[in-house]
C-alpha cells in the first residue's frame, strides 16, 4: 500500500489544561462531512474530556467514533490498548478517512509515535502531524518551566536538591514532538507577553516549528489537518528527554481521584469550593460536571490553577441521577480526604 493510500492521523498532545479538547470539538464542529474518529486518552479513573466529545451533538459525529481510554497514558498501553484499537478502527466496513488522537496532558508523545512503526498499523496509517497545544498564560507564568540559573544556583548550594522536574520534562518532550504548535488562549495575554512567550518557546525547539496564536482552539481544520508529516519516519528529529529509557517512564509523579459532589443551588459556591482546594493544595487540574437544583442542563467545570471556567454542556439523561463528579489532578502527595471534604461537602440551603 502507498503511502498515500495510507489513512492520516493526527496526535494532539499538550498539558493539562491546555485546551486540547475544546480543539478537538471545534475541528469536528467543522469537518464538512470528513468522516474522523478520535481516539481519547485519560489520566485517571474517569473519562470526562471522552464524555464531552460524545455528547456534542455535532452532525456526523457518531458515538462509535469517539473511542476512550481510560486509566493511563498511551505512551505506556501502547500493546495493551492503543495497537487494539486502531486495528479495530482500521478494520470497520467504514474506515475513517482522518484519525485525530488527543493524547493526556501527562503522556510523552514519542513512545506512541514509535507505536506507528508496528507492521498491521504502519502499512495502513502515517501520522500527519504532530500538535502541541499550549496554555499560553499558565507557560507565561512559569508554571511549567523552571529557571536554570537558580536552579543552577542551588545545585551548587545543596546537593539534596531534586534536579529533575518532571512536569517540565513532559512539556518540553511535548513541544519537541510537535511539527505545529498552537499558543491557545492568546487572547489572556498583552501582545508584550506573548511575544516573550512565543520567543521562549522558539528557543526550547531544535527544528522550524510554526507556531499559532488560538483562542479556545479555533483553527480551521485545513491548517491542522493535511499536515503531511508522516512523523513515524522522523523520529530522530524529535528528541525526548527519555530517549535513553527507550521510551518507559513512570507516572508515579502524578495522581488523580474522583470525588462525587452534591447537587448545587448555582454555581457560585461550587467555584467557591474549587478555588479553595486549589489554594490550599498542589491541584494541577480539575474537570468535570454537577447538577444545579432546578436546572435540566449539566454544569461543565474546569480549572487549570486559580482560573476556573464553567457552562451548561448538555441535559442530564431522562432517568440518570443527577450525580456530580470532579476528577481532582496534582502531584503526587495530595491530601485526597482534605480535598474530598472540601468538594463534597452537604449543600446548605
Amino acid at each position: 500500500m502507498s503511502t498515500m493510500a495510507k489513512i492520516p492521523a493526527t496526535v494532539i498532545t499538550g498539558f493539562l489544561g491546555a485546551g486540547k479538547t475544546t480543539l478537538v470539538r471545534h475541528l469536528l464542529e467543522r469537518a464538512g462531512g470528513r468522516r474522523i474518529a478520535v481516539i481519547v486518552n485519560e489520566f485517571g479513573e474517569t473519562g470526562i474530556d471522552g464524555e464531552t466529545l460524545r455528547a456534542c451533538e455535532i452532525p456526523g459525529c457518531a458515538e462509535t467514533d469517539i473511542v476512550e481510554l481510560a486509566n493511563g497514558c498511551l505512551c505506556c498501553t501502547v500493546a495493551d490498548e492503543f495497537l487494539p484499537t486502531m486495528e479495530a478502527l482500521l478494520d470497520r466496513p467504514q474506515p475513517p478517512e482522518h484519525i485525530v488522537i488527543e493524547t493526556s496532558g501527562l503522556a510523552l508523545p514519542k513512545p506512541l509515535l514509535k507505536a506507528f512503526g508496528w507492521p498491521s498499523v504502519r502499512a495502513r496509517v502515517t501520522v500527519d502531524g504532530v500538535i502541541a497545544v499550549v496554555d499560553g498564560p499558565a507557560v507565561a507564568a512559569g508554571r511549567f518551566a523552571d529557571d536554570p540559573v537558580a536552579v543552577a544556583q542551588q545545585r551548587s548550594a545543596d546537593i539534596s536538591v531534586e534536579h529533575d522536574n518532571p512536569l517540565a520534562e513532559v512539556y518540553e518532550d511535548q513541544l519537541q514532538a510537535a511539527d505545529l504548535v498552537v499558543l491557545n488562549k492568546a487572547d489572556l495575554l498583552d501582545e508584550a507577553s506573548f511575544a516573550r512567550l512565543q520567543e521562549e518557546i522558539r528557543t526550547q525547539l531544535t527544528r522550524a516549528v510554526k507556531l499559532l496564536p488560538a483562542r479556545h482552539g479555533q483553527i480551521d481544520p485545513a491548517v491542522l489537518l493535511g499536515l503531511g508529516a508522516a512523523a513515524e519516519d522522523d523520529l530522530a528529529a524529535r528528541p525526548s528527554h527519555h530517549d535513553a529509557m527507550d521510551g518507559a517512564h513512570e507516572h508515579d509523579d502524578f495522581e488523580s481521584f474522583v470525588v462525587a459532589i452534591p447537587e448545587f443551588t448555582a454555581p457560585e459556591p461550587l467555584l467557591e469550593r474549587l478555588a479553595a482546594a486549589t489554594a490550599a493544595h498542589d491541584i494541577l487540574r480539575l474537570k468535570g460536571f454537577a447538577a444545579l437544583r432546578g436546572k435540566p442542563m449539566r454544569l461543565a467545570v474546569q480549572g487549570v490553577g486559580p482560573r476556573l471556567q464553567h457552562y451548561f454542556d448538555r441535559p442530564w439523561q431522562p432517568g440518570a441521577a443527577r450525580q456530580g463528579q470532579i476528577v481532582v489532578i496534582g502531584r503526587t502527595g495530595l491530601d485526597r480526604a482534605a480535598i474530598a471534604a472540601t468538594l463534597a461537602a452537604p449543600v446548605r440551603d
